[in-house]
């Protein structure tokens, strides 16, 4: 079957001002051969039925345009670099520096949640990751971690990089509403509880799609050390769940199962298991929303911000404008990180450089300038 659409008719000045169109709306500097570019606007015009490469940009030019368009038309353009634990320096300077000066500075200032984004957050791995990073930080300060069970796991009874195990359960229950305020809580020292709110956010609705399901194949976690899997994650037989999966994963949990609800049944999963689902009391902390860096709707202060390979498909100026917008979204005293490969490029804001086991990241400081927010 011929394509109704041929590269060949798709102009070059038209490739030139969608790449424009793209930066400016989104910050995203394409950077694939026009042939390849070419090829894939053939694609999409075909399978959305709109007849030619001049209707493709007229709704995009459109300041009324569906924001749905332009994602479905990157989905495949943009490269998602993802993985579990992919950054280990941040994860580690995370867990064994940062958390516990935060959590002793909400201990001294009055209960206040722990806030965490992950910008640009693909397919949910690295949001994940930060969440273990947590867990792992508060159980190895003895914190006692979130509990929706009295059965023999616990997320926070044995971390990655603790594998004795020195939390306890507390019997909490956490409950997600699906908002940006879900948390479980957790307790930061004797007598006080520290409520975590963690943000996924991407541009492309299949990757939030992908990361709200928390199902990844066996293959994609190999590395992690197996007290990681066991507390974090439940074997399934089958990369597709129904939308009552996680509540009956919580109930085959609560009889210490490890079974397949794939289909909402009970069965014993087999040997051979391919894919892994994350625990309801790791999901309990993550919410997953999509979000246009380039023009980000305010969701709140946060206490630390992950962007993560990210800056390197922005333009500069889009680089400089995010930066900017990132700062004015952390809490006075909170904390930057970037891929090590990353530098930061404007020298207006109020950043300190703060190194821990060799990774470098960035603190606002607490008293930070008024022109940037407080």
């Amino acid at each position: 079957m011929h394509k109704l659409i041929s590269t060949s008719t798709i102009l070059e000045h038209e490739l030139s001002e969608l790449r424009l169109l793209v930066e400016r709306q989104t910050g995203v500097v394409l950077d694939c051969p026009n042939s390849a570019l070419a090829a894939h606007i053939a694609d999409y015009i075909e399978s959305h039925g709109l007849g030619s490469s001049a209707a493709l940009l007229e709704r995009l030019r459109s300041p009324e345009q569906d924001p749905s368009v332009l994602s479905s038309l990157l989905d495949g353009l943009i490269n998602a670099n993802t993985g579990f634990f992919r950054h280990p320096g941040a994860l580690n300077a995370l867990a064994r520096h940062v958390v516990p000066q935060i959590c002793a500075r909400k201990g001294s200032d009055g209960p206040s949640p722990l806030r965490i984004w992950s910008a640009g957050c693909a397919t949910g791995e690295e949001t994940y990751s930060i969440a273990v990073a947590v867990c792992d930080a508060l159980s190895q300060n003895g914190a006692s971690g979130a509990n929706h069970s009295n059965g023999p796991n616990n997320a926070t009874r044995q971390g990655a990089g603790n594998p004795a195990g020195n939390g306890a359960a507390n019997g909490k229950t956490v409950a997600r509403n699906g908002g940006i305020a879900d948390s479980a809580v957790i307790s930061a020292k004797p007598g006080a509880t520290l409520s975590i709110h963690i943000v996924g956010s991407d541009l492309l609705p299949n990757h939030i799609e992908a990361a709200d399901r928390g199902v990844y194949p066996q293959s994609a976690l190999e590395g992690l050390p197996p007290a990681t899997i066991r507390n974090y994650f439940s074997k399934i037989s089958s990369p597709t769940t129904s939308p009552n999966a996680t509540a009956i994963e919580a109930r085959n949990e609560a009889r210490g199962d490890a079974r397949d609800f794939s289909l909402g049944t009970l069965q014993p999963v087999a040997n051979n298991v391919a894919h892994l689902l994350v625990k309801p009391r790791l999901r309990s902390l993550v919410t997953f929303n999509c979000m246009n860096l380039a023009r980000p709707g305010y969701i709140g202060r946060f206490d630390c911000i992950f962007c993560m390979d990210v800056l390197p498909q922005f333009s500069r100026a889009q680089r400089i404008a995010l930066i900017e917008r990132l700062h004015l979204y952390l809490e006075p005293g909170g904390y930057l990180f970037l891929s090590q490969t990353e530098k930061l490029i404007t020298s207006n804001l109020n950043f300190r450089a703060e190194t821990f086991d060799g990774y470098t990241f960035h603190r606002k400081p607490p008293a930070a300038s008024a022109a940037y927010g407080r």
